[in-house]
């Protein structure tokens, strides 16, 4: 790791880069936060602002504690603004070429010694490194939203990937009050490898008319003990994601078990894309906060 790593760059401020951010600030750290979409930054700021103020109310930080990390964040447009960071952590959404022409030019701005870490949730780690100069200081480091409560770190080496980047990184995690979990580079390697196919099971069972959408959750639920059905999940997640994942599996494996259901596909192409487009397979454009109702 680099010595300056008390200063971290995040690169896309959407919803994982946001909560990035948020761990980032609640343990210490100063960070710059970039993203292309002045609004996006604005949105961020203010998603940032508002859950330290719950960590405040939850006893997880000083009123103090709160303010200081306030005072901690820069956010700009420009991706040269991350080149004083002594640790990167690419967040952009999950394509591999907006990933890639991101961290081509990071690698313009940063220093040789500073690691890079992707975000991404699928895609190939070793095939991102081979964009930039560095593969022996880049690895995955897949957070899981949203990252300010989830405890889950999946470390993921790449191909060229030195022992001590990793051994860095994990402790890194660590500092953050995250558990890291090292697994091996493989298409969605081990979460959405298994997540990924059960969420587009779902789909396929109100596709193909099994049940509706609330009575397969209903099923999860309560015979399954999850927190969450899966298409509910599929709706926090974003229905684009998890077609862009299923996509990833279905391009790495080759096997006809990852293949998006036509239903997925057909609803992100029509933009019901879950709660952040208001509807997906619930409808969240009137319902209260904590509610939904089916789409």
């Amino acid at each position: 790791m680099s010595e300056r790593l008390e200063l971290v760059g995040v690169a896309g401020a959407g919803t994982m880069g946001c909560g990035i951010a948020h761990v980032l600030l609640r343990a210490g750290y100063a960070v710059v936060l970039t993203d292309e979409v002045p609004q996006a930054l604005g949105a961020a700021s203010e998603k940032i602002t508002a859950g330290l103020a719950r960590d405040v109310e939850k006893g997880r930080l000083t009123d103090q504690a709160r303010q200081q990390a306030l005072g901690r964040i820069e956010t700009s447009a420009q991706l040269d603004a991350l080149s004083p960071a002594g640790f990167i952590i690419e967040a952009v959404t999950e394509r591999f070429d907006v990933k890639a022409e991101v961290l081509r030019k990071l690698e313009v701005f940063c220093p040789s010694d500073v690691v890079f870490a992707t975000n991404t949730s699928s895609i190939s780690v070793t095939r991102l490194a081979a964009t930039t100069g560095r593969p022996q200081r880049f690895l995955g480091l897949h957070f899981f939203n949203p990252v300010p409560v989830m405890t889950l770190v999946e470390v993921v080496a790449g191909v060229e990937t030195l022992p001590e980047t990793v051994e860095g990184a994990c402790q890194f995690a660590r500092s953050l009050g995250k558990i890291p979990v090292r697994v091996n580079d493989f298409p969605g390697f081990v979460s959405n490898r298994v997540l990924m196919p059960m969420i587009n099971e779902a789909v396929y069972a109100v596709m193909e008319g099994v049940a509706e959408p609330q009575a397969v959750d209903e099923v999860m639920k309560r015979g399954m003990n999850h927190p969450m059905g899966p298409l509910e999940l599929a709706d926090f997640i974003g229905l684009d994601v998890c077609l862009d994942i299923m996509k990833v599996l279905y391009e790495g494996f080759r096997d006809s078990k990852y293949r998006p259901c036509p239903l997925l596909e057909k609803m992100v192409h029509s933009g019901r894309l879950g709660r952040k487009s208001g509807r997906g397979f619930y409808d969240y454009s009137t319902a209260q906060a904590g509610s939904t109702t089916a789409g």
